[in-house]
């Protein structure tokens, strides 16, 4: 077999997630499957399977059944990973939640998942607390610091359950409303790491050091980072923090290959002297994007400082979560988040769902006429494929349609080669005087001027027009708005030219990198 291809089928395709450890660990028992950095622990394939089998039952002795939820509320490590797997396999819903949360957010998914089971660490107040309100036990992490202790015989099979059964319920951010939780199954897990791994080359290869900072507890790192290391038997190499010159160290120690990051991430490590950024990357092969918009400006200052690019990807919580990437074996196109992976449909709708068919080239010049509209050329991205959601929590409500079909908030045109373009969420929409603005056509705009590093668009209330644009910048003191607005007033039509023109040293984030959009507009 060769080294850079995933593992060939043993003529049986799981239905359960946690049986790719379980494969895994019967390919590769000697293997590092996870390099825990913070806690400088790791586990071999045959450590993790055992230690999974072991937290199942634990789970099971603590009275969880199936189909119970399970909520994982811990930081970036090993134990977060045997507690998630270990629920599945004891065939409970895993419930993966930051351990930053605050307790009103702890309240309102508690209430609504009602979990038989949190896991949290010792001291966790809000977890306990939040537990306590609805009748559910809280148990420590798990112990993964003992090493290649065979599986107990009482110790559940390790495929209970699975198919349509819902492995994991993963909370939106909520950016704009109540967190809703997204069900997905075994199923559409796993088809979407299959869509992934028939990807060439391949996104994660057996003999793979991944390196991954994104928090676990959201989708992009669990299911996208580490699920996928579990597809390919590879290895994962965890740190509970970024910060850029501990990540350099990092990826030259554990001889990392392979980096999943967001935008932001990449972004800081710009910051690193180019000369220590080129040596630390010297091993890596590849570097992955996704979560928000990768400014064309940070993927060529990347490739010249390192001589890497930076494959730009697009997924949701409810796609299992990677639909589309840049294809692996050509530079990546700025702006594009490539195409569909094999087995995704993909198709741009209007509000009613009807099909938009003509694929657009836009043309730069066009976007200073007065009342140019990219709705007119954009739709909404829909999706159909094995790797959807199973509707969200509790009943399975706002799921794909009677034909497969799931319409996405994201807009977005196609180009004459296909490739995907994002425009905006249409929740994130602008409208002023009745007229639509895309905060990313903006922010695209603002980042041509010399000085801006970052630009983060969002709508304020305005007596006259009813929202107007405020625009929020880092840059070089220099900056003023008088510059700003001369260079939008070319570039823009009027009603798309920001009002509101607010200097920062940072851009406030969520914890997966995206930009805070809702705090930005509520310091107006």
């Amino acid at each position: 077999m060769d080294s850079t291809s995933p593992p060939a089928s043993d003529g049986h395709s799981p239905t359960h997630v946690a049986e790719l450890v379980a494969r895994a660990a019967a390919r590769v028992p000697d293997q590092p499957a996870i390099v825990d950095v913070s806690r400088k622990n790791t586990l071999t394939w045959f450590d993790l399977d055992s230690a999974v089998s072991a937290e199942a039952t634990r789970l099971l002795a603590a009275g969880v059944s199936r189909g119970d939820r399970v909520v994982v509320r811990l930081a970036n490590g090993a134990p977060f990973c045997v507690a998630v797997l270990g629920a599945m396999r004891a065939g409970a819903v895993a419930v993966p939640h930051g351990p930053i949360a605050v307790p009103r957010e702890l309240r309102i998914v508690f209430d609504d998942c009602r979990p038989a089971v949190v896991v949290a660490a010792e001291g966790d107040e809000a977890a306990t607390a939040a537990a306590a309100a609805v009748g559910a036990a809280v148990i420590a992490p798990p112990d993964v610091t003992t090493r290649s202790q065979a599986p107990s015989a009482e110790a559940p099979p390790s495929h209970s359950g699975g198919g349509e059964d819902i492995a994991l319920l993963v909370y939106t951010s909520g950016t704009t409303g109540v967190p809703r939780g997204v069900r997905l199954s075994h199923r559409a897990v796993l088809a979407n790491r299959e869509q992934a791994g028939q990807l060439r080359p391949p996104l994660v290869a057996p003999v793979d050091r991944v390196l991954l900072s994104l928090p676990l507890f959201h989708v992009f790192g669990l299911a996208a980072g580490f699920l996928q290391v579990c597809w390919a038997g590879a290895t994962v190499v965890l740190t509970d923090r970024f910060e850029p010159a501990h990540i350099a160290e990092v990826l030259v120690a554990e001889r990392v290959s392979g980096v999943a990051g967001v935008p932001s991430m990449y972004r800081a490590l710009l910051d690193l002297p180019p000369d220590e950024l080129r040596a630390a990357m010297a091993g890596v092969r590849l570097c992955t994007s996704g979560g928000a918009p990768l400014p064309a400006k940070w993927l060529a200052r990347f490739r010249e400082a390192t001589g890497l690019s930076i494959f730009e990807g697009y997924g949701l919580t409810e796609g299992g979560p990677v639909i589309t990437t840049n294809p692996l074996d050509a530079a990546p196109k700025a702006g594009s988040v490539g195409r569909a992976l094999p087995g995704v449909e993909l198709r741009l709708v209007d509000t009613e769902g009807r099909p938009i068919d003509t694929p657009s080239e836009p043309d730069p010049d066009d976007i200073d006429e007065e009342v140019s509209d990219p709705s007119q050329d954009t739709g909404l991205v829909a999706l159909r494929g094995p790797n959807l959601f199973s509707g969200y929590w509790p009943d399975g409500e706002g799921g794909p349609d009677a034909d497969g079909w799931f319409r996405t908030a994201d807009v977005g045109f196609l180009d004459t080669d296909g490739d995907l373009h994002l425009v905006d969420r249409s929740s994130d929409l602008v409208i002023v005087n009745g007229f639509n603005v895309y905060p990313r056509e903006v922010e695209q705009v603002l980042l041509e001027i010399d000085g801006v590093t970052e630009a983060a668009v969002v709508g304020v209330a305005d007596d006259r027009t009813g929202e107007a644009v405020k625009a929020v910048l880092v840059g070089s003191p220099e900056l003023t708005e008088d510059t700003v607005r001369a260079h939008c007033a070319v570039r823009l039509a009027r009603f798309k030219v920001p009002a509101v023109i607010q200097f920062v040293d940072e851009l406030p984030r969520t914890p997966t990198g995206k930009v805070a959009r809702r705090q930005l507009a509520a310091g107006a």
